[in-house]
């Protein structure tokens, strides 16, 4: 998956944090896994900050979720994910189903997405997209997130955009064209950098970056594959 290079003015932000160490640190993890006992980070519960204090409970109640409130859900999973990401695409297509038709579905935890521009660079306008399409529709978003993990092949920097705006008018009731125009314009920039801020701030280091809490509680995050197995028994669900 190749593109043409993202403009200096975009790749700036990319490079600064792409040096900073922990935060986006090892990428994408590998290629795509299967059903995975999480072969990542995984540090237990000691030590951190509940849900409302944890960097990546700031501004939860904004970004996109299924299922119920997070202040009010047993469950709390919070994901970060490139849209680029191969990994992401295993999790979200063995992983998520599973945590969306037994934890989601009955109201027993809630599912957060947090995005994050790490992989290839094809990703950073993608995310402008989906913050964009957010912020119009969150059914579209769960689409067009589900279509960007889906056909990541077919995707690169010089034609994500005017794919992104084929699959919004085809299939969601979005305006493509200012979704597009938003995205070339960084017109939430502000929510893409909220996500990025909360990254740093607990230390995600690759995607996918799974943070599990039980009852407001921390429970543990895991990095790479990510088994619904492991979500399941940490939540105690």
């Amino acid at each position: 998956m190749t593109g043409d290079p993202l403009p200096a003015s975009r790749t700036t932000r990319r490079a600064v944090l792409a040096s900073g160490g922990a935060l986006l640190g090892t990428g994408c993890l590998g290629g795509a896994g299967g059903d995975g006992s999480g072969d990542g980070t995984d540090d237990g519960g000691g030590g951190a900050p509940p849900l409302a204090d944890h960097p990546v409970g700031q501004n939860l109640a904004a970004q996109p979720r299924l299922g119920p409130d997070p202040a009010e859900a047993t469950g709390v999973i919070v994901a970060f994910e490139d849209p680029s990401c191969p990994r992401c695409a295993a999790f979200e297509s063995v992983t998520v189903p599973k945590i969306r038709s037994e934890l989601v579905d009955p109201g027993d935890a809630a599912y957060v997405v947090r995005t994050v521009p790490l992989v290839y660079p094809w990703g950073e306008p993608a995310i402008q997209a989906l913050e964009a399409t957010y912020a119009r529709d969150a059914d579209a978003f769960w689409a067009l997130l589900t279509h960007y993990f889906d056909e990541q092949d077919a995707f690169d920097t010089g034609n994500v955009l005017d794919r992104t705006a084929t699959f919004l008018s085809a299939e969601t009731s979005v305006d493509a064209a200012a979704v597009v125009d938003d995205a070339e314009e960084a017109a939430y920039d502000d929510a893409v950098g909220t996500d990025l801020a909360a990254a740093e701030a607990a230390g995600v280091s690759g995607t996918p970056t799974v943070f599990l809490f039980r009852d407001g509680q921390y429970r543990t995050r895991v990095t790479g594959s990510v088994s619904f197995n492991l979500v399941q028994q940490s939540l105690g669900l």
